[in-house]
């Protein structure tokens, strides 16, 4: 696809995900517009483009359909990353505010359909998967993208909410033949990421020295941590390449336990310090995993970031860019807030 010249629209495009998504649209010659309401996203994630005038912004809640229209007014792609989300404590402790994603994209789906865009493009999550089959990190397991239900068992209001935003555009091009793609993200990380999910958190303990340093869980949980340069990479492809409202898994096929995580970031930083297991708090499943078969087949994608080393290059870019005075005064709230 030539994307020169092409009208998308990113909503939620000032977020860690969103605006990597925008600089890469952005060199690829798009006419970018952004929509965000800024509860987690932040206007210097856009601030060269805007100062550039390479991005239309559009700031506004997406939970009022009068908004909702006007964002989407004259747009051919609409990549759809807004919603209310964070990492494991927010998804755990904030549930009523994870339901308004139905409400959200509802709204979203509606108005595309009016305006008659091209395609949606669907940023799910890995939250889909039903919980019982992610319990035992001894398996070795790898969820596929039918595995997601019937039975459904999806991770909270927000694995719910993510799970039914992918039914209802199945829906839509089923009866209505509303072209889209959904995108099953898995546990990314990188540049710009919060304190809520793992990843920066644990950058963020070993950046203000935190000692005992506190693990949530008992470090056996196994994720497969994924890049935001894959993801956006990803996402490009399936806009370009899937219009039938398939749901594709973008994620890594490592097999990383969180307590690996946390022993490379403590050496990598040269921070020693004991380790705290806090097992009450928040900890999610204790095994996922994405398959990526069905991305290498239908966008000829798979990761190019090995976690290891994307994992190095994160602590860099956090101690380089992070206040440490800051950072111990709020880390406590960041993460479980966004």
């Amino acid at each position: 696809m030539n994307w020169k010249g092409r009208k998308v629209l990113v909503t939620g495009g000032a977020s860690f995900i969103g605006s990597h998504l925008v600089d890469a649209l952005v060199e690829r010659g798009a006419s970018v517009r952004v929509a965000d309401d800024f509860s987690s996203g932040k206007k210097e994630n856009l601030r060269p483009h805007l100062e550039a005038g390479l991005v239309e912004l559009i700031r506004g809640d997406l939970k009022d359909s009068k908004t909702v229209k006007k964002a989407i007014r004259g747009s051919e792609i609409v990549f759809h990353l807004a919603a209310a989300h964070g990492g494991r404590g927010y998804v755990d402790l904030h549930q009523a505010a994870c339901a308004t994603n139905f409400l959200l994209d509802g709204l979203v789906f509606q108005a595309c359909l009016q305006a008659k865009v091209k395609k949606v493009v669907y940023a799910s999550s890995g939250c889909v998967y039903p919980n019982f089959l992610q319990a035992d990190p001894k398996k070795i397991l790898f969820l596929k993208e039918k595995m997601a239900g019937p039975p459904c068992d999806s991770d909270n209001m927000y694995g719910w909410a993510k799970l039914m935003g992918e039914m209802a555009l199945r829906a839509y091009h089923k009866d209505w033949k509303m072209k889209s793609v959904s995108l099953r993200y898995f546990t990314v990380y990188g540049q710009r990421g919060h304190e809520n999910h793992a990843v920066i958190a644990m950058i963020a303990r070993a950046f203000i020295r935190q000692d005992p340093f506190v693990v949530w869980g008992n470090g056996n949980q196994i994720r497969n941590w994924t890049h935001v340069s894959d993801i956006v990479r990803g996402t490009l492809l399936a806009a370009e390449k899937v219009d039938d409202a398939t749901a594709i898994n973008l994620g890594t096929m490592e097999r990383t336990r969180v307590i690996d995580a946390v022993r490379e970031v403590l050496r990598h930083t040269g921070h020693k310090a004991k380790i705290e297991l806090h097992p009450e708090m928040p900890t999610g499943p204790m095994n996922r995993v994405a398959d990526n078969a069905l991305a290498r087949k239908l966008l000829g994608w798979k990761p190019k970031v090995r976690f290891m080393d994307g994992l190095r290059k994160t602590i860099d870019w956090y101690f380089s860019a992070k206040d440490p005075k800051l950072v111990r005064r709020t880390l406590e709230k960041r993460l479980t807030e966004r």
